[in-house]
């Protein structure tokens, strides 16, 4: 699956878990990634609770959920690589990903955050049956 397309493509809701250095988690609504290539996303974010963990816990977990009757979607495991408060690099994110916030939050502070990806799964995993027993 090519994480570019996907995210073009379907709606859905999403949610970023960060923890800080104590393991302290954090679960946050969020927008769509910005894929930069098959390997990297970015999210722009105000100076809130994720933004504040990803300084001392570079990884994250996003969980996107398709809209739909199913429960389709994907898993993205990934680790923080770079930020930017550079307004070119966030408006160019925000023109593709965020449109309807353009105006609304322009005043809070911004960052481009960058990710690794680690790992892409689907939102269910292959060969459960239900909680605490998996298929052989």
């Amino acid at each position: 699956m090519k994480l570019s397309n996907y995210f073009d493509k379907v709606k859905g809701i999403s949610i970023l878990s960060t923890a800080d250095s104590k393991g302290n988690v954090n679960a946050s609504a969020i927008s769509k990634p910005f894929v930069v290539d098959e390997d990297t996303v970015a999210f722009v974010m105000t100076g809130n609770l994720t933004h504040k963990n990803l300084q001392s816990n570079p990884h994250a977990a996003y969980f996107f959920l398709e809209q739909g009757e199913k429960y389709d979607g994907v898993r993205l495991h990934l680790t923080k690589i770079k930020e930017s408060r550079d307004m070119s690099v966030i408006e160019e994110i925000r023109k593709k990903r965020y449109p309807i916030f353009s105006i609304k939050y322009s005043q809070e502070s911004k960052y481009a955050v960058f990710f690794k990806v680690e790992k892409v799964l689907p939102l269910v995993a292959a060969g459960v049956l239900k909680r605490g027993v998996t298929q052989q």
